[in-house]
């Protein structure tokens, strides 16, 4: 069987640990006999951005905006344990921040629905989508280290010259202060997104900050999207039967846990990571969960949602086999290829990553899966077979 091809390269981004591992195998087992696979390799493995100070990852960023369609591996974000594991020179920051300050946009998450495995709550009978706001706050914040006594002030400079100092706390003893900010043209990038992005699907949209606490910054938020909603979208939702809802951000988690589901939720940046989690392990599995960052410019990344598994990397590394669910990231290919098919009218190339999202469902449905979902699967007549990460793969291979 010939393979199917494509024009323009799509940016490769490989991660860690067995997320990197499952990667390979998605690649021979799933992608490389049906699809002549042309890429733009990136190496994001946490021991060559070391080994290049970072730049790795500024480079995969620009790539995506060059070439448009990027697909990402889950990486590791290093934390002290990881600095001395890694004997790294330095604490390097998120890869998906500094990817996401880079393109900027709003990353979509949506769980994978699948027959047999039920929600933990039950009334939600719809997918729930997060829209995350993908720049900014804590992903971009400066972290300050107090040792003792000392008057913290936050000093802006205009751009005449003029300074203004606003103080923030004075410090008796030891402590932590962190400066984060975003952006009107950011904010407003998100808005559009999320109304387009609502208005496309025909789900009612809700965004929830906490603007009674953080009155001008997350006041921000609501100001800038009720002004675009005012202008731009309000007859369009009217026409369209759906509409937009502000709410404070603790109101909307408990509406959201009443409600059958449906909605596109926008979320600021650190909340859209919480909520998105929460979610995905609500509808089953974090590996259960597609994702895509779409940049104001038009420009796509795919991605994992979860992260890199570091619990069965080490059995594996053992030795031992293990059974890790590789759906979210077989799903970020399936959606690549999907993108990148629609950029050039394949349709071969787009009904292949249909097929392949299909066959990788029908799998599960019809009892063949990981062992995440073997132990919450519920169909009658079915028994479901837990499979290691390989043969899951080679199962659904046999379903394309």
């Amino acid at each position: 069987m010939s393979k199917i091809t494509y024009e323009k390269p799509i940016v490769e981004m490989q991660g860690d640990e067995m997320t990197r591992v499952l990667w390979d195998w998605i690649k021979e087992i799933l992608l490389d006999p049906f699809v002549e696979l042309k890429t733009e390799y990136y190496d994001l493995g946490l021991v060559h951005r070391d080994e290049t100070d970072d730049v790795v990852t500024r480079e995969a960023g620009e790539a995506i905006k060059r070439l448009g369609v990027g697909v990402k591996c889950a990486t590791i974000t290093p934390n002290d344990q990881r600095m001395e594991e890694y004997k790294l020179k330095r604490l390097y920051p998120s890869p998906n921040g500094t990817i996401r300050a880079i393109l900027d946009g709003t990353v979509f998450r949506t769980p994978i629905l699948v027959k047999g495995i039920t929600p933990y709550v039950p009334s939600w009978t719809k997918p729930i989508t997060i829209a995350r706001h993908a720049y900014g706050d804590v992903y971009k914040a400066t972290d300050v280290r107090i040792e003792g006594a000392a008057t913290a002030e936050l000093k802006v400079t205009d751009a005449d010259g003029n300074v203004k100092t606003y103080p923030v706390h004075k410090f008796t003893g030891a402590g932590v202060l962190q400066g984060m900010h975003n952006t009107d043209k950011s904010i407003t990038a998100f808005a559009h997104a999320c109304f387009n992005y609502a208005l496309g699907e025909k789900r009612d949209l809700w965004l929830g900050t906490k603007d009674t606490i953080s009155k001008i910054y997350d006041g921000r938020f609501k100001a800038i999207f009720a002004d675009i909603y005012e202008r731009e979208f309000k007859d369009k939702y009217e026409k369209a039967g759906i509409k937009y809802e502000y709410t404070l951000i603790d109101d909307c988690v408990a509406r959201v846990m009443r409600s059958s589901g449906g909605m596109i939720w926008a979320c600021k940046n650190y909340d859209g990571d919480v909520m998105s989690d929460m979610l995905a392990t609500a509808f089953g599995s974090l590996a259960m969960m597609s994702s895509v960052l779409v940049s104001p410019d038009g420009n796509y990344e795919y991605e994992a949602a979860h992260g890199t598994v570091t619990r069965h990397y080490y059995k594996w590394r053992a030795g031992e086999e293990t059974s890790t669910n590789p759906v979210a990231t077989i799903f970020a290919w399936s959606g690549a290829l999907a993108k990148r098919g629609e950029t050039e009218n394949n349709a071969a190339l787009v009904d292949f990553a249909k097929r392949l999202e299909k066959a990788t469902l029908s799998t599960i449905e019809s009892g063949y899966m990981t062992g995440d979902l073997a132990s919450i699967f519920k169909a009658d007549g079915i028994t479901p077979k837990k499979l290691s990460s390989e043969d899951f793969l080679k199962a659904i291979a046999s379903n394309i």
